[in-house]
């Protein structure tokens, strides 16, 4: 449902994207994270016809970008980094002016104003000003509007940017419930979890090109081994506790152990997984250290940005 192909866009001396190559199939989830001015929302806007691209091509729902641009447009959904609805409307106002500008007959265009209303938990919303509104209800506003022509590709810029906890895991479930309806959706975001609770494949940008991609796991999977974490109660065991920190994890070399004094932390990479942290727990206990803490650390997406960026997720 999008393919891209050698994809460039450059802005004076700024080259924002830089030879892109990426593909998503029917009913899936592409997220596209990296630091900012990674080329993340200049991507989506060349993707979304807004942008023109300098070199490359690809095609979104089988239709070229350049040449079949107007008609791409009636087949795809874009909610943007911030919210665009008009404050002076109210909710089911913004919602039916989607669908007038969708040529939707206006039995048709009300029907899916309701359902929509109803999807985001904005019935009871929905003839009161959008200027009335939170900033999570305009965000679920804004977001829902993008289904009242039932797009078969969906791109959403950080949708749940700013947004507290629940409305994050409302947005979260109707991602969910696309993917249900075979929708294909264009995720960016700077949240972590949520590219790994939603991605069936994620794309790290970095200046412009895509510098590492695959599911979580093959990410993950890639920055490194398990790391085995113990913290000690007394500062006075922390040599003997990194003596069984090297010993329990795969017989690793002295060196690789890491010992964090101020912390009376000792880590260490394994490839033993649980078996390294029960003999661990074993052998301190046998010892008789105490632990204010031990525990088995996989690699997160965190590390893989820090890895594959040198700095956070953003």
């Amino acid at each position: 449902m999008i393919e891209i192909e050698g994809v460039s866009k450059r802005f004076g001396d700024t080259q924002a994207l830089d030879g892109i190559d990426l593909a998503i199939g029917r009913g899936r989830v592409l997220a596209l994270l990296g630091p900012n001015g990674a080329g993340k929302t200049t991507l989506v806007r060349v993707l979304t016809t807004l942008l023109r691209p300098d070199a490359g091509r690809a095609r979104v729902a089988g239709y070229d970008i350049v040449a079949d641009a107007a008609t791409l447009r009636a087949h795809i959904g874009l909610a943007g980094q911030y919210a665009a609805v008009d404050e002076l409307l109210t909710g089911r106002e913004n919602l039916e002016l989607v669908g007038l500008l969708y040529h939707l007959p206006r039995p048709e265009r009300r029907r899916r104003a309701a359902e929509v209303l109803e999807r985001f938990d904005l019935t009871d919303a929905a003839d009161n000003l959008v200027r009335t509104y939170s900033g999570g209800m305009r965000r679920r506003l804004d977001v829902g509007a993008c289904l009242v022509a039932r797009p078969p590709v969906l791109f959403l810029d950080e949708p749940t940017s700013g947004l507290d906890p629940r409305t994050r895991n409302q947005l979260w479930q109707f991602v969910r419930d696309l993917l249900a309806e075979e929708t294909t959706v264009l995720l960016t975001t700077q949240h972590m979890e949520e590219a790994e609770a939603l991605a069936h494949h994620i794309a790290v940008l970095n200046a412009g090109r895509v510098i590492a991609q695959g599911t979580a796991d093959e990410l993950k999977s890639r920055v490194g081994q398990d790391v085995l974490e113990a913290r000690v109660a007394r500062h006075a065991d922390l040599e003997r506790a990194r003596a069984i920190m090297a010993a329990v994890a795969d017989d690793a070399d002295p060196a690789a152990v890491q010992v964090e004094a101020d912390e009376r932390r000792v880590s260490v990479p394994t490839d033993g997984g649980t078996k390294a942290l029960i003999a661990a727990g074993q052998r301190f206990s046998a010892d008789e250290i105490d632990l204010t803490d031990l525990a088995l650390r996989h690699p997160s997406l965190d590390d893989v940005f820090l890895t594959y960026t040198g700095g956070g997720a953003t």
